[in-house]
């Protein structure tokens, strides 16, 4: 999936142009996410990332089949717009590194229902011509390394798919409400987050029971739980922005 944000100048792979690409796999700036508010999950990543991050839903356009609003799970990283605590420029500051993020330079662009383009953020300082692991043979055929990079971007977009059909179960269910956070910095400013859902409490325990069955069997039931348990992580979110501010 291309991010806007992320790739700014996605163009496609190509085998001629391409030819003497290489990639410094050594390079570990990781200054271009440092806007990075948050950063679309799939929904086989929640396991993971609901021990470093906050885990919420946002809306994410209208699915132009239903007519009904597709929802996508993010990881939060910063408490106000552009803002980036996991990033110091050098690192990224959790053990867990969202797919999507590990995947750039590299993405997929979706040219119809059936077939996606290989594309690359050319602006990323870590490809080289003379330096680095090569993208292709010299006769012009994927490398490993680049063939291993498709594979997991194809796998990536696979969950991808997956995870729009539990975003609308939790639309179908009407599980989802428009949440808020309030909390108070470390130098005594209030702040609000807002403008994302979160599961209604109220509305998920007055499930049926065949409702909760067949979340639990489909394994969204897990999902909604590390959901829930990552929402604890706001508060280590003000922690981080206290010790950047802090050390600044």
């Amino acid at each position: 999936m291309i991010h806007p944000a992320l790739h700014k100048n996605p163009v496609a792979l190509d085998r001629d142009q391409h030819r003497t690409l290489r990639v410094r796999q050594d390079y570990a700036d990781v200054s271009h996410t440092a806007a990075l508010n948050s950063m679309f999950l799939t929904a086989v990543e929640f396991a993971d990332a609901c021990k470093e991050y906050p885990i919420v839903f946002v809306r994410a356009g209208t699915d132009p089949q239903t007519q009904k609003p597709d929802i996508a799970p993010v990881a939060v990283f910063g408490l106000t717009p552009d803002e980036n605590l996991f990033a110091d420029g050098t690192r990224w500051q959790a053990d867990y590194v969202p797919a999507v993020l590990r995947a750039y330079p590299f993405a997929m662009a979706q040219l119809n229902e059936q077939n996606y383009a290989m594309c690359i953020a050319r602006e990323w300082p870590g490809f080289s011509e003379t330096e680095g692991t090569p993208l292709f043979e010299a006769d012009g055929k994927p490398t490993v390394y680049l063939t291993e990079m498709q594979q997991f971007l194809e796998k990536l977009e696979l969950e991808v798919q997956r995870t729009r059909l539990v975003g609308q179960k939790l639309v179908e269910l009407e599980l989802l409400r428009d949440m808020r956070f309030d909390a108070t910095l470390p130098d005594g400013n209030k702040l609000t987050v807002d403008g994302f859902l979160a599961i209604d409490e109220a509305k998920f325990a007055a499930l049926p029971d065949d409702k909760v069955l067949d979340l639990h069997r489909s394994g969204i039931l897990g999902l909604i739980n590390a959901h829930q348990l990552s929402l604890g992580n706001m508060t280590r979110l003000i922690q981080r922005r206290g010790r950047r501010t802090a050390n600044a």
